[in-house]
């Protein structure tokens, strides 16, 4: 039995596309449990988190008690360790001075990067700029601009703050 010239071809593309099918499996194994892969993605998730929670210690509703509790709320859930329990600490005293301020802050982060992940110990630092919109109870609102570096820690709830500084507005931090 001879194979005819036009059944090989058919073999041959056959063969051509199983081989590719297996590449393109091997390569999407390779890169599925790539440990650069998972930096990245840990590297991404620390950076949106971290510039999500920055935004949100800058914002607080001054309007009213209530407002102002539900801001220092969000404020202890954005952070973590020294942070976190600084701001537990200070809560009744920040929450008196904050109502009877009555200022109103939105916080949005124009610019950050991480300067420093380790995925392994679960640990990063960010620096960012924070445009702060600042409406008083009375008087006319206004943009304050701020830089700041951030600790972050991975935590059971993803990314959190751990310590914030605020840096010069000319120079190094």
């Amino acid at each position: 039995m001879t194979l005819r010239p036009r059944h090989l071809g058919g073999w041959a593309v056959l063969l051509a596309a199983a081989l590719v099918c297996g590449l393109g499996t091997w390569s999407y194994a390779q890169a599925r449990g790539d440990r650069t892969l998972a930096y990245a993605k840990a590297r991404d998730a620390a950076l949106a988190q971290g510039k999500r929670h920055l935004a949100t210690l800058n914002s607080l509703d001054g309007k009213d008690g209530t407002s102002v509790s539900a801001g220092l709320r969000a404020w202890r859930d954005s952070s973590t360790g020294p942070l976190h329990d600084q701001l537990k600490r200070t809560s009744a005293a920040d929450a008196k001075t904050l109502t009877a301020a009555g200022d109103t802050a939105d916080g949005k982060v124009t610019s950050a990067a991480l300067t420093a992940l380790d995925d392994r110990t679960g640990t990063a630092e960010l620096i960012a700029t924070v445009d702060v919109e600042v409406t008083p109870r009375t008087g006319a609102p206004g943009t304050q601009r701020k830089r700041f570096t951030a600790t972050l820690a991975r935590t059971g709830g993803g990314w959190k703050v751990k310590a914030l500084t605020a840096m010069a507005a000319g120079g190094g931090g």
